[in-house]
């Protein structure tokens, strides 16, 4: 493989993660109360007063974004650890690269919650929103990673200084109604992220040899979570057994049914490749996934499941036969992995109730997953066209410094339009559908620009 098709092949992976960090900063900024249709949200926190209902089934576009950035996670492990193997001391690296990981991880669930100027006061003043600007440049103390090797020996001493001040803050301010500090609460996103990034790598990492070894992880996991409610079984123990409640839980290991998959497709992005694939083939194929993706969402949402198990088998069936003749490329994996997904998904649809993100069901697991994997191969094959390059390249972008998205409206924008009055305008805007979806967009166009820049200046925070 070449240099140059790794580097497209790792832009389109920081495409998809870009694509789904700006989507959930839009999910989250859009109007919310009975202005837009239901299912601009969460399927499970339906408007107008969005009380979280377990019992609704289905699926949204919202309900994407989480597994889409949990798959990126997963991909990338491959192509970012790998090129430790065959290096002296390579396992104590890689564990010692996954605890770092999980820590800094975890401290910034910690410190990202605590800081946002509504969490250290019901009536946020002035100098509540100060706080929370002054903690985005902590993070960025913290968390950037100096591209010349001359300036690190500067910075250590700088991040140092940042995490003391940090820590500072959260002992001496009075949050949650002046109760203080609570490790209790946190980011939970992130949470999951720092448990991910540490047991993905690790299984990974020892499994890198024998990637059935790996998928036969999943079984096992799955009983656990189909007898944890025996009283008095090992299942029950498992599930419930943890010394730090706030930083682990077996629940959140059901999302290696996301990561495991996504590392299978990393993999196959560094062994495979599309040599011999027409254009246009691959772009036609590219199309007829991301509508599948279309009609999965709106057929699951509105409960029409024998009409969306009709049209994707017959999707799926055109695509097979246009790629048929060209197995040994990546898209015909990338294809073939994603359907085994999405219809083992579909399959288990009945079960547990219904697809649903929350509770998370293992129907949703399966879904997300093969739809994300074609959410890949979309932005793969679009590439050969100009306009689809440029978008790719773009979210890529953005995707390169998910962290910066993630954390730029809660401690940036949002900041700075309740110091500027800018906020007004913003609530002004939740009146009708139109200006409701309108303030999300521009929200987010923002942060987007953010982040733009931060990547393009090369300030890439890291954990």
């Amino acid at each position: 493989m070449t240099n140059a098709t790794t580097l497209k092949r790792n832009d389109i992976l920081d495409a998809l993660r870009g694509i789904a960090i700006l989507l959930m900063i839009l999910s989250g900024s859009i109007a919310f109360g009975g202005i837009l249709p239901a299912w601009m949200y969460h399927a499970q926190v339906p408007p107008p007063l969005h009380i979280f209902n377990p019992a609704l089934p289905g699926i949204t576009w919202v309900d994407l974004v989480f597994p889409f950035f949990l798959f990126s996670m997963g991909v990338a492990i491959p192509l970012s650890i790998g090129k430790w193997e065959g290096k002296e001391n390579a396992t104590a690296h890689v564990w010692w690269i996954a605890i770092r990981r999980y820590l800094l991880l975890t401290w910034f669930a910690l410190f990202v919650y605590h800081m946002k100027a509504w969490v250290m006061a019901e009536q946020p003043t002035a100098i509540h929103y100060l706080i929370s600007i002054g903690a985005f440049v902590l993070f960025f103390l913290e968390l950037y990673q100096p591209v010349k090797d001359a300036n690190k020996k500067i910075f250590v001493a700088i991040r140092i200084a940042a995490f003391a001040v940090s820590t500072y803050l959260l002992f001496s301010l009075p949050f949650n109604k002046g109760q203080g500090f609570m490790l209790e609460k946190s980011d939970i996103i992130i949470i999951v992220l720092a448990n991910m990034a540490f047991f993905g790598t690790v299984t990974w990492w020892h499994t890198r040899h024998n990637p059935w070894f790996r998928i036969g992880i999943l079984p096992f996991i799955m009983a656990i979570f189909l007898g944890g409610k025996m009283q008095g079984s090992i299942n029950e123990f498992i599930l419930n057994a943890t010394v730090l409640p706030w930083m682990y839980k077996f629940y959140y290991l059901k999302y290696l049914f996301i990561i495991i998959p996504g590392t299978i497709v990393g993999e196959d992005m560094l062994r495979q490749n599309d040599e011999g694939l027409p254009k246009n083939v691959h772009f036609i194929t590219g199309l007829l996934l991301f509508a599948i993706i279309i009609v999965n969402v709106c057929f699951l949402y509105s409960r029409m499941l024998m009409v969306n198990m009709g049209v994707t088998i017959a999707m799926l069936i055109s695509i097979f036969l246009l790629l048929k003749n060209y197995r040994n490329t990546l898209a015909y994996h990338l294809f073939s992995l994603g359907s085994y997904l999405l219809l083992l998904g579909l399959f288990f649809e009945s079960y547990e109730g219904g697809i649903k993100k929350d509770s998370s069901t293992f129907s949703y697991y399966f879904v997300t997953t093969g739809l994300a994997i074609y959410m890949l191969s979309f932005f793969y094959s679009w590439q050969h066209t100009s306009v689809g390059a440029a978008i790719n390249r773009y979210l890529a972008t953005n995707g390169k410094n998910p962290m910066v998205a993630y954390v730029a409206g809660g401690l940036l924008l949002t900041p700075i339009l309740y110091l500027t009055g800018g906020q007004a305008l913003m609530d002004w805007m939740n009146g009708n559908a139109f200006t409701g979806f309108l303030k999300g967009v521009i929200y987010t166009g923002i942060i987007s620009l953010i982040t733009f820049g931060f990547t393009r200046y090369k300030w890439f925070w890291k954990t």
